[in-house]
C-alpha cells in the first residue's frame, strides 16, 4: 500500500493516549458465504478507541524507494488471539438447577477484514488538530467503506467502472489514507500526472483484477490538509468535515466512479457523494457540488504556481531553519520606514511555529523596539525586547541571553574629533551614536529625520567639539547629506581620511557611517551565534545593504531583497521581492519552511 508509493511518510506510532500517533487497524465484519453483501453487526465492528500496548506491534517493512530515495517505516498492529479463561466445572444436577436444552451452535460467518491505515506524511508537523482528525478517521474510514460496498450490491450505475464488483471472494480489503501538505501532493501530481500544482485529494488505485488475489487492495487516498483547511474556511465548516468530504470523494474514485468522463458520470458520482455523507451524518455537501457552489472547480490551482506558501499555511510545514536574522532599514521596513501588515503577519506566523527572529541592524536597540512595538512584535513574546538577543549599531553592540551586553566596540576618539571638526567647518550634520543615545553639534532637518522617520533617539545638541568628545564613548558616526553629496563628496573624502583608523559603511543613499576597523554586522552576528551555540546552518539571513554582505554569506541561506545593493545581491543565495513588496514575508513563506 502506501509504502510502495510514498517512501517518506510516517505512520502514527503507538500510544495509549487518545492522541495515539498510530492510526492503523483491521476491522472484521461478518460476511455470509452465500451473499455478496456485507452485513453490519455492531458487536463485531468495534468503534471505540483501542489502548495500544507495545507488545502488539511489529515493524512490517523497511525499504527504500527509487522515487524519492528516502527510507520509510510502517508500523502495523498485530492482533493477539484472545484466550478464554477456564473455570471449574460444576454439574447442574449437583446444584439442583434445572437442565436447559443446549441450543444448536450458529454456523460461523466468514469474517471480512477492512484494513485501514491512516498515515501522516513526514514533513507535516505535529499539530493537535490534525492528530485528533487522524484518530477520528481511523474510526470513520471503515464505516465509510462498509456503506460504500453495500451500495455496490445490485447497483444500476451506468458509468462506474465495474472492475471492483463482488467482494465476496476477498478475505480482506486494504485502504490507506495519507494526510500531507500542498508541497507533497504537488510532487505527486508532477510525478504521476505530469501536472505541476497542488490538489485537494488524489486517488491512486492498486487494484489489479487479473491477479484474482484474496486481498482487495483498493489503493491510496492522498489528502492535502493545507488545501482542505482553506476550503473548509471558504465553505464554512470544520477541517474534519472537509477531510471527510475529500475521503468520500477519493474512495468513490477507487471504486470506479469518475466525474470527469461525462456529465452523466458526474451526476452519478455527485449523488453517491451526497448519499454517503447524509447516511453517515457527516456535514457538508459533496466535493463536486461544493466546487460548483464556490466556483473553484474551473481554476483550482491558479493562485499558487510557485513555491511560495500561502498566509496561514505554515502550520502544515516544518521549519527549515531555527533562526532568521533580519536587517531593518531597506529590508524589514518599507520605503516609508514601516513594517507592513503582511510582513508583521508572516513574522508572527514564523514565531508561532518555533522559529526565532533576531534583529541585526545599524539602529540602536530603542529604535528597533519602538518600531516593532507598532505591530505588536516587541516584548517578551515578540521579536525584540530589552531581554532578547540582537545585533545593533552595525555589530558594535551585541546583546546575548537575557539581553545582556556581550560585545562593544568604540570608535577611535581621534577619528571622532576629525569628523566633528569636518561637520562644523562644512556645515554637514553628523550624529554620534553612544549605546542608546544620539549626539550632534547643531540642529538640522536631516538630524531630526533620524528621530521622526527612523525612530532613533532624539539627538542631543552639544555645540562644542570638546564637550561632545567628553560626553560619551562613541560606537559610530553618521554623516547626513543628499544622496549626490554623499556619493560625490563625503564618501570619497572619508574613505581616504579614515585609512586604518575606521571603516566607511553605507546602508542608505543619503547616509554615510563611520565605524571602527575590523568590525561589521556580520562579525557581530558571528559573535552572537558563538554565544548562543548556534550553527550557521541553522539560520536564514535577509538583508539589502552592503553592510549585510557578511551576514548573508555566513548564513545557510542568504536572501537579498531586489531593492538591495548590487554587491549584496551578487553574494546572496537568492534574490527576493523588494521591501515595498513585503520581501521579508515573501522570503519566509517561500524559503523558511
Amino acid at each position: 500500500m502506501l509504502p510502495r508509493l510514498f517512501p517518506f511518510i510516517r505512520t502514527l506510532p503507538f500510544s495509549s493516549s487518545p492522541m495515539a500517533r498510530l492510526v492503523a487497524r483491521a476491522t472484521s465484519l461478518p460476511f455470509s458465504r452465500t451473499s455478496t453483501a456485507i452485513t453490519f453487526v455492531h458487536s463485531s465492528l468495534n468503534l471505540s478507541f483501542i489502548s495500544y500496548n507495545s507488545n502488539h506491534f511489529d515493524i512490517s517493512c523497511s525499504s527504500k524507494s527509487s522515487i524519492y530515495g528516502r527510507r520509510f517505516h510502517v508500523l502495523c498492529r498485530r492482533e493477539e488471539e484472545s484466550g478464554v479463561r477456564t473455570s471449574r466445572k460444576v454439574l447442574a444436577a449437583q446444584r439442583g438447577y434445572r437442565k436447559v436444552r443446549k441450543r444448536a451452535a450458529k454456523s460461523k460467518e466468514k469474517q471480512l477484514e477492512l484494513n485501514v491505515s491512516i498515515c501522516i506524511e513526514d514533513e507535516l508537523p505535529d499539530d493537535p488538530e490534525i492528530l485528533s482528525i487522524a484518530e477520528l478517521l481511523r474510526l470513520n474510514a471503515p464505516m465509510l467503506m462498509k456503506l460504500a460496498f453495500d451500495g455496490l450490491k445490485d447497483s444500476t450505475y451506468k458509468t462506474r467502472d465495474t472492475a471492483i464488483e463482488d467482494v465476496g471472494g476477498c478475505g480482506s480489503i486494504e485502504l490507506s489514507v495519507l494526510l500531507c501538505n500542498d508541497e507533497f501532493i504537488r510532487k505527486l501530481n508532477k510525478e504521476w500526472r505530469d501536472e505541476d500544482h497542488a490538489t485537494d485529494v488524489l486517488s491512486m488505485s492498486q487494484h489489479v483484477p487479473e491477479l484474482k488475489l484474496p486481498i482487495l487492495m483498493l489503493g491510496d487516498i492522498v489528502i492535502s490538509v493545507e488545501t482542505a483547511a482553506r476550503q473548509a474556511e471558504e465553505r464554512g465548516h470544520s477541517l474534519l468535515d472537509e477531510i471527510r468530504i475529500l475521503m468520500v470523494h477519493g474512495l468513490l474514485h477507487l471504486l470506479g466512479f469518475d466525474h470527469e468522463i461525462s456529465e452523466e458520470a458526474e451526476t452519478e458520482m455527485e449523488k453517491e457523494e451526497e448519499f454517503l455523507l447524509k447516511s453517515l451524518g457527516w456535514k457538508g455537501k459533496g466535493l463536486i457540488q461544493s466546487a460548483y457552489d464556490s466556483e473553484t472547480n474551473a481554476n483550482p490551482h491558479l493562485e499558487n504556481l510557485d513555491d511560495r506558501k500561502k498566509e496561514g499555511s505554515l502550520r502544515f510545514y516544518k521549519p527549515k531553519f531555527s533562526y532568521i536574522f533580519c536587517d531593518m532599514d531597506g529590508t524589514l521596513l518599507n520605503s516609508q520606514s514601516q513594517i507592513s501588515f503582511t510582513t508583521a503577519k508572516a513574522l508572527k506566523e514564523a514565531l508561532s511555529r518555533g522559529v526565532k527572529v533576531v534583529i541585526a541592524t545599524g539602529k540602536t536597540r530603542p529604535a528597533a523596539i519602538n518600531i516593532l512595538r507598532t505591530v505588536d512584535l516587541a516584548g517578551r513574546d515578540g521579536i525584540i525586547s530589552e531581554f532578547s538577543p540582537g545585533v545593533f549599531l552595525q555589530g558594535l553592540l551585541v546583546y546575548g541571553r537575557q539581553g545582556r551586553e556581550i560585545f562593544r566596540r568604540n570608535l577611535d576618539p581621534d577619528a571622532c574629533r576629525e569628523a566633528y571638526l569636518y561637520s562644523w567647518e562644512h556645515k554637514v550634520p553628523v550624529v554620534a551614536f553612544s549605546e542608546d543615545r544620539c549626539l550632534t553639534l547643531f540642529d538640522h532637518p536631516l538630524v531630526d529625520s533620524l528621530h521622526s522617520v527612523y525612530q532613533e533617539p532624539k539627538a542631543e545638541v552639544i555645540p562644542s567639539v570638546e564637550d561632545l568628545l567628553a560626553a560619551a564613548d562613541i560606537q559610530k558616526l553618521i554623516f547626513l547629506d543628499t544622496a549626490d553629496g554623499v556619493a560625490t563628496t563625503i564618501r570619497p573624502y572619508w574613505s581616504e581620511a579614515t585609512r586604518d583608523r575606521a571603516n566607511v559603511v553605507q546602508a542608505i543613499p543619503y547616509m554615510l557611517e563611520i565605524v571602527p576597523p575590523q568590525t561589521s554586522k556580520g562579525r557581530g552576528v558571528k559573535i552572537l551565534l558563538d554565544h548562543l551555540g548556534i550553527n550557521a546552518k541553522e539560520i536564514m539571513a535577509i538583508g539589502d545593504g552592503e553592510n549585510d554582505i557578511e551576514m548573508l554569506e555566513l548564513a545557510s541561506l542568504g536572501v537579498a531583497l531586489s531593492n538591495g545593493a548590487e554587491k549584496t545581491k551578487a553574494v546572496a543565495n537568492v534574490i527576493g521581492a523588494s521591501n515595498d513588496e513585503d520581501g521579508v514575508a515573501d522570503a519566509i513563506y517561500r524559503y523558511a519552511f
